[in-house]
């Protein structure tokens, strides 16, 4: 058997065991428990009362937070949740597209299914395409994408990057990172970053990364208040320890401005 046959096997009994998974997380979301009436609680009122933040952009931030935790018992009922808070399942696949190049693709994947499950199950419209580079643009428009946020210092960097480290700091970086991924349709470049701060904030332990979006988003017209907003309607799905710790890394940068 050839090797490509064996890892289409493999790519074919996870998405099955995933979205079993998923589906099974899903009916469990529907037993209400003590922790469901909390979250239901922050979800629904004391978030909701602590933000300007518009909802789709709440239900934007949530969604990316879940993917980025690899959660399955929350995700399927919230993309159902941001469905009928007026996501569209565009939207939604883009949110979990943002997260793959900081969380690696087998947990977008995951979510990916997820998402594709629950719009099956609920009859949904299908998520279209929304990639826009192929493998002669995606380096160029992915360093359009990167200096558009962080200006001419990514030119300083691919400068300045070692020979041995140039596979990372600049093939991989900017044409994986950026060029796959800021450069799809349906959300702004500036809501990418600001899901990629979100990503980021929700892994924990990154905090140099963060600071690094925190710069890149007040760089876009994000503020200091969004960013904060962001955290507070993070706060009950990653903890109040990644919360703070990415609050110290907002506060490192922009008060600094």
């Amino acid at each position: 058997m050839q090797r490509r046959d064996i890892a289409k096997m493999g790519l074919a009994a996870a998405a099955t065991a995933i979205g079993t998974t998923s589906v099974m997380a899903q009916n469990k979301m529907t037993q209400e428990t003590e922790l469901t009436q909390i979250l239901s609680r922050l979800t629904d009122r004391d978030v909701p009362a602590m933000v300007k933040m518009p909802v789709k952009t709440q239900w934007l931030v949530r969604l990316t937070t879940l993917t980025a935790l690899g959660d399955t018992a929350v995700l399927p009922d919230y993309f159902l949740q941001a469905s009928k808070a007026g996501l569209s399942t565009d939207e939604m696949q883009e949110a979990v597209m943002q997260t793959m190049a900081y969380v690696g693709i087998p947990i977008a994947r995951r979510a990916e299914l997820i998402l594709l499950d629950v719009v099956k199950a609920n009859n949904l419209p299908a998520p279209k395409p929304q990639g826009t580079v192929d493998d002669k643009t995606r380096f160029d428009d992915g360093l359009k994408a990167q200096t558009g946020i962080f200006g001419d210092a990514i030119l300083t960097m691919h400068k300045n990057a070692r020979a041995e480290e140039r596979r990372i700091m600049v093939d991989l970086l900017t044409g994986f990172c950026f060029g796959d991924t800021y450069t799809r349709k349906t959300l702004s470049l500036k809501m990418r970053d600001f899901l990629t701060f979100v990503t980021i904030a929700a892994l924990g332990g990154c905090d140099p990364q963060v600071k690094s979006h925190v710069g890149g988003n007040l760089n876009m017209g994000t503020t200091r208040e969004e960013l904060i907003e962001a955290l507070v309607v993070m706060a009950g799905l990653i903890g109040f320890p990644k919360t703070l710790n990415a609050l110290a890394a907002v506060n490192a940068v922009a008060l600094k401005k």
